[in-house]
Order: structure tokens, then sequence, then C-alpha cells
């Protein structure tokens, strides 16, 4: 199948204008990027002033999560209600346009919902799951993760954790908003929990997500050679510099505090009182990383408080307007995303790759707000939301 006259970013950097895009509905791939002769009695669709874009990869999600005030509300699900919440919310996120993600993991059922999607027995997009986030017992996010104390549990907290299929590892290196009792700027592990955490992880082949909110537990999480940190809310011009120095990615997930902002009348006073005092600070510690030339790749942490699932493209916008060049933020959450997480083959469109793309009908190069209503969502060369390419087929 071909579309034709057709404006194409394909995820790495480039575009092509008045392109083709070949895929084979068959194999899911795509065949071509640029030029394309048709052959034989294949399909062919003209989608002059139209523009194709990889699905996007969102870094950060929660399928366990749908945006509650708060965490008792999935407490109280067993884990046959919490699986089906983690199925609904990955429909809605593939149907919005993210053919990708980073699953953070809960009770270690992402893990179960990736063979699932993998075996196209439910709709969902592209993962790489986790099983539990690892946290210092009272720590952030122990009501569905996994508590440990000391190096020899760290160690054997991972061992566990790829034993029953973690595809990577996700530490709490501070204290979190949407957690009472936990401060997001202070660290949480010493310094030889956090190392054991991360030789282990990769003595094991996987790679480390580190939450990190503060600067001196994101400066541990990098000293200790974690891959990605998560969030960055108070980053000093040191903790930048090595970020920098030492390739680690941030993933800064800008929509969950504006989202709480948001919802003041409906958050927790708890939540509401940190994200009130790291709001500024959040968007000061992007723009600095941004200009330092941070290695930054898209992720929203969706199902955090009033942060649904489906509006993970919003995110780019966010990133576009604190700092980022739009085809930068496009790349960050679609090709340079899917190489960080692991997903291969995903997130750009070129040959050999999986046809997994947006049509829109605007440039976002232009408004990146143009990514949030594609007008065809394609995942593996099959449309899976919106129209099928909305015009008329032409004759090969």
């Amino acid at each position: 199948m071909i579309l034709r006259n057709v404006r194409v970013l394909d995820g790495r950097g480039e575009r092509f204008e008045g392109a083709s895009l070949r895929f084979d509905p068959e194999s899911g791939r795509v065949d071509a990027v640029g030029d394309a002769d048709p052959g034989g009695d294949e399909p062919v669709y003209d989608l002059s002033g139209k523009t194709v874009v990889p699905g996007l990869v969102d870094a950060h999600v929660h399928f366990s999560l749908s945006g509650e005030a708060t965490v008792a509300d999935v407490m109280a699900m067993n884990d046959a209600e919490l699986l089906l919440t983690e199925v609904g919310n990955a429909r809605k996120t593939l149907e919005s346009g993210v053919t990708g993600v980073r699953a953070m993991g809960a009770r270690d059922l992402d893990v179960v919902l990736a063979q699932y999607v993998a075996r196209g027995e439910v709709a969902g997009p592209r993962m790489t799951a986790n099983c539990r986030s690892i946290t210092i017992t009272g720590g952030h996010g122990h009501h569905l993760g996994q508590e440990v104390d000391g190096p020899t549990e760290c160690r054997r907290a991972v061992r566990e954790q790829v034993k029953r299929g973690a595809e990577f590892i996700k530490v709490m290196a501070t204290g979190g908003v949407t957690t009472p009792g936990t401060d997001p700027d202070s660290a949480a592990f010493t310094d030889e929990e956090m190392a054991a955490l991360v030789d282990e992880a990769h003595r094991r082949g996987v790679h480390v997500a580190a939450h990190a909110h503060g600067a001196a537990g994101a400066r541990a999480a990098v000293e200790a050679g974690v891959d990605t940190i998560e969030h960055g809310t108070f980053l000093d011009e040191e903790t930048i510099d090595l970020l920098v120095a030492e390739d680690v990615v941030l993933v800064p997930t800008l929509s969950a505090p504006y989202h709480i902002v948001r919802n003041a009348d409906h958050a927790t006073d708890d939540a509401l009182q940190k994200t009130n005092d790291v709001y500024e600070r959040h968007l000061e510690s992007f723009a600095a990383a941004v200009e330092a030339g941070v290695d930054i790749v898209g992720g929203t942490d969706a199902g955090t408080p009033f942060n649904y699932h489906g509006t993970n493209a919003t995110e780019l916008s966010f990133m576009v307007e604190y700092g980022m060049d739009p085809h930068d933020a496009l790349v960050a959450m679609t090709g340079r995303a899917a190489e960080v997480v692991g997903l291969e083959d995903a997130g750009v469109l070129e040959p050999g790759a999986f046809a997994d793309f947006l049509v829109l009908d605007d440039d976002p190069l232009e408004d990146i707000g143009a990514v949030r209503d594609p007008r065809t969502v394609v995942k593996g060369g099959e449309v899976v939301a919106g129209d099928a390419f909305g015009v008329g087929e032409l004759s090969g």
C-alpha cells in the first residue's frame, strides 16, 4: 500500500516533502519512504496536504492509574480489576496516537498486559514493561511497589523483578508528590543501595529508570549509573552538567504537575501543596536542561492525578512551549524515545521499521498541537483509530 504526496517526518529528524510512504499491511512493516512506484494492483492513496509522522512513544506511563486524585481507589482493586483497568487505559492510549510506551509497573501486571498486546489479543501500544517500582520502606510508591532496605535486599529485588519478566528496573531515588509522608526534594536510598540496584540491573541486562525530583537524589542516581532520570524537577547547574557528561537521559513528564495545579479544587491537600512548591521550578529545570543540551525523551506520567490516558500528545506542546524546537520534541517522543526504552524498529519511518504512524491534517512543525488530533492512527500497518486515510483510493 502506498500513501503519496505526503509530508513525512521520519522520527530521526529528517523531513520529506511531497513524498510517498509504502508499507505492507501483511507484515506490518515499512517498505519505502520518499519514492515508491506502485506494482500491480497495489492500493495507492493520494494524501496531498497531509503529514505522516511515526506513532508517538511515551517513555513514562502508569496503566494501573487512571487519573484518580488519590491512589486509595487503586489500592482497593484486586488484581483482576486492576488488569481490566490497564486494558482499558492501553486501548485509550493507542487510539490517541501513542503506538509505543514504557509502562512503569504495578503488582507485576504490566508484563502480563505486554504479553497480551504482543500476541494481538488486547489492543494497546507496543510495550517495554516493568513489574514493580523498587522503593525504600515507606518510600514513594510503596503502595504498588517493592520495599527494600540495604544493598542485599536491593540486589534481591532486582533479581526477583527480572525473574518475573521485568524489561527494565524503576527505582524511587527521592520522595514523590503523590505519596504522603515523602519528600520530593530528599534522596531516598543510600549510595551503597543505589549502587547495588544499578549494578545488579546492568548485570541482568536491563536498564534503570530513576524517579528523581530533588537534585541530590538525581545526582546520586546518575553517579550510580542509571540510564534515565524521570521528572528532574529540581535540577541545578551541577546536576545538569552531570547529566550531559554521563549521557543520562531526562524524561521530564511536564504533564504531571500541570494537571494537578489545574485541578486544585479536586487534588489532595498534600499533593497540591507539593505541586505548588515545585511547578515553576520544574519548568525552570526543564528549560535549563534544554539549553545545556541534555538528552531529553518525551514521557507524560499518564495516570497520575488528572493526567488522563489518551491526552499524551499534550506533552509535546509543553516541551515546545518551554524551550524545545518542535522537530526536536517530535523526535524526542518518537524515534529517540523508542531507542531509549528498548522498542526496536518502533518510533521511526524507514524501511524495515514497524508501520506505526499517524496521518495529520496539519504540519506539526508549524503547530505541534496538530499531533493531538490525528486523522488516522496506524499500528503494524492496520488502521486502529480514525478513518482509512480519508480519501478515495487511486488505481495503481
